[in-house]
């Protein structure tokens, strides 16, 4: 089974079969296309709103709901089923990583929606049940537009005789503030994505963002923040409508040159924002009218704003400084990684940084880099370490040839239920990845560098993604130099005792052993997006969402409240790094369209 014809007839067989269980509204055969351990993953196509559903029971449950008087499935209509074969994502053989040699044939195909009237592209994974019959590993549906509300693929400017183009944005940038149908609070890659996406689908947006400029929230990061990325700019952090931009940077993008590019993409892409603003006052909806009620500090001015829809695309949260007793009795100079600067100005001094992640890591380099006298870091519990190279071979490198869109990378990767991948970790991928760093990790340890690769003691290996999807990275170092430093010795490792308190001369842990400090920095990560959002929004807003932290994975392994209904009517939010924002932000526009129209 290595020729393209076969791997065609593969494809084609079982996706006939599928649409005719489809388009009759057949729940029980449509299941009976999947191994009896399948993975379904439905983003707005049965739904608004994203589902993955692992196994034949809950797969068959969730399609036989009565929607309408009629089956979930039946009422959706999803028909015209055909192989996609004239993109990256055709049909071709895939090999799952970990032990279990699970392959089979993989590829993409488009489809027609009856309700709402729609186009949804999909994506198969098929490999061989114990009779040899052909069955989904995994079925992934997905909605791509709107029929007659199209995302538009360019800029149309129609522009009058003697009408300039500054002129014709200066014109549209008015009628926004004016009347803005969205507002977007944030101005990071996650707001201006999501404004970019909204723009293309027709509705009007305006962002806020408390900076004077776009990418300062980049440029006003640390000296020696850099992001590990061409190893994959188009996989992980290209953007969208720019992907000729991944050939343009070099492997670790430093913050200003990406802050410079976020700030051209702005103009590039006419997005109409408000700089130097922010929040006055929590927001009021008034149900009656489906409208928010704004106050917004616009410079010297404030300004009421009357959106349908609010987006808090505001970041990770504010930085998280814990307390301990005597902190305001030390001498020197004590403050969290988010506002660390430059280290030269503490050259020949004694520094220890609370926190093992990746913040922290980058950190210890800076000062060691800058002629620090001695760098501690205070471990208190086990972080995930990968070698940035092995973490280009494992989650960097591209399943797709280094020329495909953007779109189809993320269309691939995208098809793949996370869960899945965290079980697939366990199965046998995060060993190998250990394997592939043992001598690093060896020289850690011995170091007294504490290790670890589940998110809690028995949980099972979930290696990075783990880390990355629950945890948003947090308890992680992608190495890219610090733990050389750890296992030389420039990096001393404190670990192993909770902090007791702190004096004027230090740190003071709870077996008595003192760490003497001139300089101190909590590496610490940041409060959960809900507290911000509890602050911009009161209680009463806030009391009204859904239970669940923003980010993290839900019960069915789907991403919390992100870019998907929050549980209080036009509230939204848009949050995560940039190959999720890029993806997910057309799933923002086209729940939103759909409110517009009045279809969801």
């Amino acid at each position: 089974m290595t020729s393209s014809e076969d791997l065609y007839a593969i494809s084609a067989d079982w996706l006939r079969s599928l649409e005719v269980a489809s388009s009759t509204g057949d729940s029980k055969s449509f299941v009976s296309h999947f191994l009896s351990d399948g993975w379904f993953r439905d983003l707005l196509c049965l739904s608004w709103d994203f589902r993955t559903l692992s196994g034949s029971e809950k797969i068959h449950g969730f399609l036989s709901e009565v929607v309408d008087g009629k089956s979930r499935l039946e009422h959706s209509g999803l028909r015209d089923f055909k192989i996609d074969d004239h993109t990256a994502n055709a049909p071709s053989p895939f090999k799952l990583p970990g032990p279990q040699d699970i392959e089979g044939v993989q590829g993409a195909f488009t489809f027609t929606i009856a309700k709402p009237a729609a186009l949804g592209r999909g994506f198969f994974r098929l490999t061989q049940d114990v009779n040899g019959k052909w069955k989904a590993l995994t079925l992934f549906t997905n909605m791509q537009d709107l029929v007659g509300h199209e995302e538009s693929s360019a800029d149309q400017h129609g522009l009058d005789e003697g009408v300039t183009w500054e002129e014709d944005v200066e014109a549209k940038f008015r009628a926004i503030e004016a009347d803005p149908t969205v507002l977007i609070v944030g101005g990071g890659q996650s707001g201006l994505t999501s404004a970019a996406r909204l723009r293309r689908l027709g509705i009007r947006v305006l962002v806020i963002d408390k900076n004077a400029r776009v990418g300062d929230s980049w440029r006003q990061r640390y000296v020696e923040t850099q992001l590990p990325i061409r190893m994959c700019l188009p996989s992980f952090n290209g953007i969208i409508y720019l992907s000729d931009a991944r050939t343009n940077f070099p492997n670790y993008i430093p913050k200003g040159k990406l802050a410079n590019f976020i700030d051209s993409y702005a103009v590039n892409q006419e997005l109409c924002i408000w700089h130097s603003s922010s929040l006055v006052s929590t927001p009021v909806y008034d149900s009656s009218s489906a409208r928010w009620t704004v106050e917004v500090q616009r410079g010297d001015r404030k300004v009421f704003v009357n959106p349908k829809y609010l987006v808090l695309a505001t970041g990770s949260g504010s930085p998280y400084i814990p307390t301990w007793n005597g902190m305001d009795e030390f001498q020197g100079a004590l403050y969290h990684s988010d506002f660390h600067k430059d280290a030269e100005q503490f050259r020949g001094k004694r520094v220890v940084i609370v926190g093992a992640g990746n913040a922290g890591a980058d950190i210890c380099q800076d000062f060691v880099a800058h002629g620090a006298t001695e760098v501690t870091m205070v471990q208190r519990s086990a972080t995930c370490v990968i070698t940035s190279a092995t973490a280009e071979k494992t989650h960097f490198k591209l399943p797709l040839p280094d020329s495909t869109p953007i779109e189809e990378v993320d269309f691939h990767r995208n098809s793949m239920p996370l869960a899945l991948l965290l079980q697939l970790n366990i199965a046998g991928w995060a060993q190998h990845m250990k394997m592939l760093d043992k001598e690093f990790h060896d020289g850690l340890r011995k170091a007294g560098f504490n290790l670890t690769w589940e998110l809690s003691p028995g949980s099972g290996e979930v290696g990075l993604d783990g880390f990355l999807f629950t945890r948003q990275a947090s308890g992680t170092m992608i190495d890219i130099g610090c733990g050389k430093l750890i296992i030389e010795g420039k990096v001393k490792i404190k670990q192993g005792q909770e902090i007791s308190h702190f004096d004027k001369d230090g740190i003071t842990f709870k077996d008595g052993s003192k760490l003497s400090a001139d300089v101190i920095v909590l590496a610490t990560g940041n409060e959960p997006i809900m507290k911000t959002a509890r602050a911009l929004l009161g209680n009463e807003i806030t009391d009204r969402l859904l239970p669940q932290e923003v980010m993290g994975l839900d019960s069915e392994g789907e991403v919390n409240q992100t870019y998907r209904p929050s549980g209080h009517p036009g509230l939204w939010f848009a949050s995560g790094a940039f190959l999720f924002s890029r993806f997910f932000s057309k799933r923002l526009g086209l729940q939103i369209l759909a409110r517009e129209l009045g279809i969801a």
